[in-house]
């Protein structure tokens, strides 16, 4: 059974940061590429931040130089550090497991709310 779980989420005020944690079980986590999305009240899921098996990293222009994701393969984890959040990044955000040759899978996500 293929589990994705998302921890690290709350409230934070802007200027602040918070670090996402995604753990994975049940794939083979290295051959995935891994993703974090976004989607908040109202609003259609969005990309945030893409990590592939090689380590090359790819970021939505909204989030460029605020988050940075990473990858612990000996922990099955995908991360995101965000930093300097703004009441623009309150959302539900989730991870992504990509494989180019089998079913993709997504966490349930974790609310990150940017607040003063």
């Amino acid at each position: 059974q293929v589990q994705l779980v998302e921890s690290g989420g709350g409230l934070v005020q802007p200027g602040g940061s918070l670090r996402l944690s995604c753990a994975a079980s049940g794939i083979i986590f290295s051959s995935y590429h891994m993703g974090w999305y976004r989607q908040a009240p109202g609003k259609q899921r969005e990309f945030v931040a893409r990590i592939t098996t090689s380590g090359s990293t790819q970021y939505a222009d909204s989030v460029k130089g605020r988050f940075t994701i990473s990858r612990d393969n000996a922990k099955n984890t995908v991360y995101l550090q965000m930093n300097s959040l703004n009441p623009e990044d309150t959302a539900v955000y989730s991870c992504n497991a990509d494989h180019p040759t089998a079913l993709a899978y997504w966490g349930q996500g974790t609310q990150v709310t940017v607040s003063s």
